[in-house]
Parts: C-alpha cells; sequence; structure tokens
C-alpha cells in the first residue's frame, strides 16, 4: 500500500512517535507540517522548542502557512532560551523550562495540559537531543513518566532526537519507549523517511525531492576586513587586523568554542567542518574584487600543478615566507624525502590544534589540514587545473607522538573520514582535558596551553574558521548553541564546585577571556543569567543573532568589543 507523507503526519490518539535522523535531515520541518495539519483539524497543539524559541517556531509555522490561531490552541513550551542564558521574552501563550532540569520540562508540559483541559492534544518535542545531553539516560524515566503517559491518556506525541548524539544502547531503549519510529535522511537533494514501525502503517520508504540551498561563504563576510586579511599574504603578520589587543587568541579559547561542537554530534561535525573549512579556503569561491592587486601577481608566479616534489616545495617555502611560527600555528617542516608525486608529507611542531592533548587517544588536526587542501584546490583552480585536494593526520601528539604529520594528496584518502569521526568516549576525555587546563589557569593560574617556542597564541585567521561556521551552515548554528551551552555547564559547575560563589565564577570567566585576548570587554549593568552557575559561559557563548537583535557587538572569534551582560 503507498503511503503518503500526509499520512504519516495524520496521529491518532495514543501514538508516540520518534523521529530519528542526523542533524539537518529535516526533522523539525517534520514537525512544523506535522502541527500545521493538526491545527487545520482545530487540535490543541503543545509545541516543546530546545533548539530555538518559540517566536523562530512560530516564524517558520508561518512561512508554511500559519495563519490567525485561536487563542489557546497553540501553546508553546520554551527550553532554550533558559537553557542557553538567553532572554525569556514575554508571551501569553508560552511557559517556560530549562533542558538542564527535566522535571521543569514535566512541570511545563503537565501546566499547558491542565490548560487545555481535554484529550486528543498533540505533544510536538523538537527535540529530545538538547536534554538528552544535559542529562544523558535520565530521558529514558522522563519518556517513560511524561510523554509515554501523555500519550496513553487519549493524545499523541511526536518527538525527534539526532542520531549518533549519544550513547548506541541509550537509542534504542527510546526507541522501545515509542510506538512509532520514523527514520529520517537528506541524500542527493531527496528527503527520505523510512518508517520502522507504525500501529496503522506497514514499513515503508517515502522519497521527497528537495532543494537544498546553495553553500554561501564570502557573502557573509565584511568585504574590507577579507582584503586585510589578503593583505597579510603580501605583508606578513606584521599587519594586524586587531591593533588595539594583538591578532593572538590563546589556543586554549578556540579548543573551548571547537570541541564543545563535538560535544553535540562527534560523528558528523568533524567532516563538515572540514569540508567547510576546506570551500571556505578556496582562493577560487572568493570574489575577485576582494583579491588585492599584490596577491595577484604573486600567484602569476605560482605553479599550475602541485603534484611534483618541486612544486610542491615552492608553496612550502611561500608559507614559511610568512613564518607560520609567527602566527602560532606550529613550525613547519616539508618532508622532502617521504614525499612524491602526488602525495607529499609536511610535519607540524608544537601544532596549535593537538598541543595540550598529548596520549588522548585520536587524531586532533582537522582544521589546519583543511586549510592546507583548501589552499591547494584553490590556487590550481585559479591556474584553470579542477583537482580537489585533501590532508589527513599520519602522526599526531594526540596519539602520542613528539610531533604531528599531515598528508596532503590530489583525490580521495583512504580514512580520511573514519580518522575525523570521533568517538564520544575519546570527546570525553578531551573535554576533562581541556576543563582542567581552564580551570588551573582560573582557579590556580597555571599557565595556559603555552608552547616551549611559539607561545599560547595563534592568529585570529584559523580562529574565526571556527566561530564563522554558524554564521554560513543552519546545522552548525544548532551545533555551537546547544555543545557550547554543555561546555558552558562542564565549566560553571568546575568552579561551583571549587567554592567560588557566583559574582567570583563570572569574573574568573572574564579574567580568562582578557588572558585569552578574545578582544576588549565591556561589562554591562544587567544582573539576569550569569548570575547562575550554569550560565557562567552559557552566555558568553552564544551566538552572535541575539547581539545583533540589540546593537551590541560580540564577537567570540575576537572582534573588536564584546559586550558581557551580567
Amino acid at each position: 500500500m503507498l503511503v503518503s507523507l500526509s499520512q504519516l503526519q495524520e496521529l491518532s490518539p495514543k501514538t508516540l512517535v520518534l523521529l530519528v535522523g542526523p542533524p539537518g535531515s529535516d526533522k523539525t520541518t517534520f514537525c512544523e507540517q506535522t502541527v500545521l495539519k493538526s491545527l487545520a483539524m482545530d487540535r490543541p497543539i503543545i509545541y516543546v522548542a530546545t533548539e530555538y524559541g518559540p517566536s523562530d517556531a512560530e516564524q517558520a509555522l508561518k512561512a508554511q502557512g500559519l495563519g490567525a490561531v485561536e487563542r489557546g490552541l497553540l501553546t508553546f513550551v520554551d527550553a532554550y532560551n533558559e537553557t542557553v542564558g538567553g532572554s525569556v521574552p514575554e508571551r501569553p501563550d508560552t511557559v517556560y523550562a530549562d533542558c538542564n532540569d527535566l522535571s521543569s520540562l514535566d512541570i511545563a508540559i503537565t501546566k499547558v495540559t491542565e490548560q487545555v483541559g481535554r484529550t486528543g492534544v498533540l505533544l510536538v518535542f523538537d527535540s529530545l537531543t538538547s536534554p538528552y545531553l544535559f542529562g544523558g539516560s535520565e530521558i529514558l524515566r522522563f519518556m517513560r513518566q511524561t510523554l509515554s503517559r501523555f500519550a496513553t491518556r487519549g493524545n499523541a506525541v511526536v518527538a525527534s532526537i539526532d542520531e549518533g548524539c549519544g550513547k548506541p544502547e541509550d537509542l534504542v531503549a527510546m526507541m522501545s519507549l515509542a510506538n512509532a519510529i520514523i527514520e529520517t535522511d537528506i541524500a542527493a537533494g531527496t528527503k527520505i523517511l523510512t518508517v520502522v514501525k507504525h500501529p496503522r502503517i506497514e514499513p515503508t520508504r517515502i522519497e521527497v525531492p528537495v532543494t537544498l540551498p546553495p553553500r554561501v561563504i564570502s557573502y557573509h563576510f565584511d568585504l574590507d576586513y577579507l582584503r586585510r586579511e589578503m593583505e597579510l599574504m603580501v605583508r606578513g603578520f606584521g599587519a594586524a587586523l586587531r591593533p588595539e589587543v594583538g591578532d593572538r587568541i590563546n589556543i586554549g579559547w578556540r579548543d573551548l568554542i571547537f570541541w564543545s561542537g563535538m560535544l553535540w554530534d562527534p560523528k558528523r561535525f568533524p567532516t563538515m567542518m572540514y569540508e567547510l573549512t576546506k570551500y571556505s579556503e578556496d582562493l577560487g569561491n572568493v570574489p575577485s574584487k576582494v583579491i588585492p592587486l599584490r596577491v595577484k601577481l604573486l600567484f602569476k608566479f605560482m605553479p599550475k600543478s602541485y603534484s611534483k616534489v618541486n612544486d610542491m616545495r615552492k608553496f612550502m617555502n611561500m608559507i614559511t615566507r610568512f613564518k607560520p611560527e609567527e602566527h602560532g600555528m606550529a613550525t613547519i617542516e616539508y618532508l622532502d624525502d617521504a614525499s612524491k608525486t602526488d602525495e607529499h608529507h609536511v610535519r607540524l611542531h608544537e601544532h596549535y590544534e593537538c598541543w595540550g592533548f598529548e596520549r588522548i587517544g585520536t587524531s586532533l588536526g582537522i582544521m589546519r589540514p583543511a586549510l592546507v587542501a583548501g589552499s591547494l584546490t584553490g590556487l590550481e583552480k585559479l591556474k584553470g587545473l579542477e583537482r580537489d585536494w585533501n590532508a589527513i593526520e599520519t602522526r599526531c601528539l594526540g596519539l602520542g607522538d613528539p610531533y604531528c604529520e599531515v598528508k596532503l594528496v590530489p583525490g580521495e584518502i583512504d580514512g580520511l573520514h573514519a580518522s575525523l569521526e570521533k568517538d564520544r568516549t575519546v570527546i570525553e576525555r578531551i573535554q576533562a582535558r581541556l576543563m582542567t587546563h581552564l580551570t588551573g589557569f582560573m582557579l590556580h593560574g597555571t599557565p595556559l596551553m603555552e608552547r616551549p617556542t611559539i607561545g599560547s597564541g595563534v592568529h585570529i585567521h584559523d580562529v574565526q574558521h571556527v566561530t564563522a561556521a554558524p554564521t554560513v551552515n543552519a546545522s552548525l548554528q544548532t551545533v555551537f548553541k546547544m555543545g557550547g551551552a554543555k561546555a558552558g555547564k562542564m565549566l560553571g559547575d568546575r568552579l561551583m564546585d571549587a567554592g567560588l560563589r557566583a559574582d567570583e565564577g563570572v569574573h574568573r570567566v572574564i579574567a580568562l577571556m582578557e588572558h585569552c585576548k578574545v578582544g576588549k570587554i565591556a561589562l554591562g549593568n544587567r544582573t539576569a543569567f550569569l548570575l547562575l552557575h550554569d550560565r557562567v559561559l552559557q552566555r558568553l557563548l552564544r551566538c552572535r543573532e541575539e547581539s545583533a537583535r540589540q546593537g551590541n557587538q560580540v564577537y567570540c572569534d575576537g572582534g573588536p568589543v564584546l559586550r558581557v551582560g551580567i
């Protein structure tokens, strides 16, 4: 029997549907369409949003055709803003909860249910990923006692969860609690929904064509700033982008932001960052008007291809000419003897991505290898040669080696994607080590990520490849916001466990930011949010969007001014 997408979104009472799929696989769209279909039948909706606010949800629904809604028919549970330390707008159709506290979610759902005063209600929970990452396997008890109980009382539930966000056994347990499971994915411009089990529908597969938005990078950056960055290629790192505070940012701050993303999606996040970094560093994707004339002249003298050892040596000489050790990236050594045509090897001493995580159990170099691969791809493209370069770390401090080595080849590299994916237990070790580094400095003044010969800082260009990613990729916005909230809670807990008062914790975080040279810091006079220990860093790591709305300048990549509300 043929099954339509519309049929899947018609949920009968006593149904608990679990949507399972990777981030960005349109689970939220499925939830929104289910809401619209139910509202068309005057069915009351409780919409629990954990990764965006009610205003965002309402705007998305209106974009899909939502009109005027009868009072009391659509009620939101905002479990996002309090979780990330955001401002909580007053809305008569909204109650509030916190993903850190599952009981607050239960209370909020119960309160709205009592207000509705009838059965046949649809509860949309998008998504379970956030409370799971904060509470772990406690989410299973929540599903049994709150979601399943809600469904058995004559209502329906549709809840989403990101595949790969936690332990496989926990996902299996969640699926056992649902009486309907739909797996979602997007591949080759097609949305795929696989019905694994359902009380009314036989297992089936539905494919729906989708239009994927184009990948745009340069448009999102200030053109003048891009030109200034390009000037660095000619003038070297004496051409400061931030004259007042300097262009080097402590790698501990960069690590805090980057590895918080790993907390959310350790399987896909590193590959997304690798591919996005390659794309953004490909000069073939940069508007010609941005490239200074002197840089264009420099390119004219570069080889057409970097296949041969002698030609790659010219490229490496260009890199070393700009003194990457002053950049804080690493001390670079091109390995002529180990290299051959279409396979090149580079040794990095004191590599910033890997420093501080010695013998952690995995390779750690992701962004800098991607930067080099993207540069090679772009330089050849400017000469008319279309080849996709790739890079992989073959030796690493994280694996116990005394230095790092990177292999560069045009085309695919066996084992690259497997090396990028990280096991959650390894991520937990990395986070524990990072928190030890950070709290060591904040509590005891221990030097933070200090390297023997090139110091603790890395140039802002490398940091921005991390911090700018959410501005050009919607999936990464969620990864960084929610991963940052989780990392903030971990750091805040450590500070409070050390006996600090909340206000002391805030000032230690500010001191950390000043030491890391994140930017010029101005303190406002607001008192909300940062006074709770599990908000200490959440407030500081939020994406720029709220700051833009408030007219503040907040640049976690070390922009000119950072306003921190306390």
